[in-house]
């Protein structure tokens, strides 16, 4: 670009000073900038406050994606609440039921077996009699 006249004369009037070479410290500061802006791509990001750390979420849960409602208990849930699956579909982590322990299922399971007479059925009734001794109740040979 061209200089304007009255800009020639007060550059004459200054003189021609080389300019100054930055110090030590200077220097090593420039290259860091240099090296942050090309790993940043910008300007040196200010301090962010402290971000809260994320709670890891219980195991099968997920964030919802979008609001619903649970199909368990029937109440809304918004977008981002933890939500896990229930038996006809995704809601509440309080609505899914609680998997039984092994010792639960061996439980229910004996139960089943004995409320429905299943475990007695291959045994004879007994023969006892009230008042009678078990040889004497027997039926003769």
């Amino acid at each position: 670009m061209g200089q304007t006249p009255a800009q020639k004369a007060a550059k004459a009037a200054r003189g021609q000073q080389p300019k100054k070479r930055p110090g030590k410290a200077q220097r090593e500061a420039i290259k860091r900038a240099q090296a942050a802006k090309k790993a940043g791509g910008g300007k040196p990001a200010a301090k962010k406050p402290a971000a809260k750390k994320a709670v890891p979420l219980p195991r099968g849960s997920l964030r919802a994606a979008y609001p619903g409602t649970c199909p368990a208990c029937f109440k809304d849930y918004a977008k981002g609440e933890v939500i896990t699956k229930v038996t006809d579909g995704w809601g509440h982590p309080g609505c899914a039921p609680r998997p039984l322990s092994a010792a639960e299922r061996e439980f229910a399971r004996n139960k089943a077996r004995i409320e429905s007479g299943e475990t007695f059925r291959g045994q004879k009734p007994s023969d006892w009699r009230r008042g009678a001794s078990p040889s004497s109740s027997r039926p003769a040979r």
